[in-house]
């Protein structure tokens, strides 16, 4: 055989050789991935009973929920002033959020009870048509603070008292209501949605002729949501004679908790 033709077949066997350790690295990684599913999402069901080689149990959805009355209102109040100069728009501001500041403390309210929120300085423009550019026309120092009333009966009457203080400068953001410590109902709704849980399962497994056995995944969801009364209105300056209060009136509040939990099938 001439030397040209060996080289050939030489270079030949590399390339048969090559191929061949493909072909077994790609059988084997198809071998390694054959019976091997993606893990399954928790379904969504309030009761399923599922059979299966990886999602084998009873999945039900649990829920709770029990009524509660706020304690604690937060009120959300600012100050907005405009003026030519930020100098003067931030010294009216300030006059103004100092005596609702005060009042508030006057009406039982501690100081680590009130709270800075937001503060900004803006410049305020118009339009000028016949120099078609922008200018300048003041600048406004908005203030807000929040407030938190302990004793939510009063809640009218501290709103009337610092809307007298601010002035015509006074701004009601908003007002919610709150549980200030609801662990108590939360305790309660939990196991409210963990003995719903366990019924819906103890049924799904009566009825299939199944033993219900531990629970092997639980997850929780849900949790406690404060109503809240928005106000649009800007409150004027009380005038000089007496005047009825502002109502208001807290309700209730409804605390939903669900669980979702697997059981075992014994």
């Amino acid at each position: 055989m001439s030397p040209i033709n060996l080289r050939v077949s030489k270079r030949a066997l590399t390339l048969a050789a090559i191929a061949l350790l493909v072909a077994v690295i790609t059988i084997g990684t198809t071998a390694c991935n054959v019976g091997v599913s993606p893990p399954s999402r928790l379904p969504s069901l309030s009761g399923s009973i599922v059979f299966g080689q990886q999602n084998t149990g009873i999945w039900v959805n649990g829920e709770g929920k029990v009524t509660a009355t706020p304690d604690v209102a937060i009120l959300s109040v600012g100050i907005e002033s405009q003026e030519t100069s930020v100098a003067r728009a931030q010294e009216m501001a300030a006059t103004a959020m100092n005596a609702v500041i005060s009042q508030l403390k006057q009406s039982s309210i501690a100081e680590k009870d009130i709270r800075t929120t937001s503060f900004s300085i803006i410049r305020v423009t118009r339009w000028d048509e016949p120099k078609q550019q922008e200018v300048t026309i003041g600048y406004r120092v908005t203030n807000t603070v929040s407030a938190k009333i302990r004793k939510t009966a009063d809640t009218g009457s501290v709103i009337d008292a610092v809307a007298q203080a601010g002035g015509d400068l006074t701004r009601i953001n908003n007002i919610s209501f709150t549980v200030d410590d609801p662990t108590a109902f939360e305790n309660e709704v939990r196991q409210k949605a963990m003995a719903d849980a366990e019924s819906k399962a103890k049924q799904l497994a009566n009825l299939s002729g199944v033993k219900l056995g531990k629970p092997i995944y639980i997850n929780e969801s849900g949790g406690f949501i404060p109503l809240r009364q928005e106000f649009f209105a800007v409150p004027a300056p009380a005038p000089a004679f007496a005047a009825a209060p502002t109502p208001i009136l807290p309700g209730e509040q409804e605390i939903r908790l669900n669980v979702q939990i697997v059981y075992e099938i014994d």
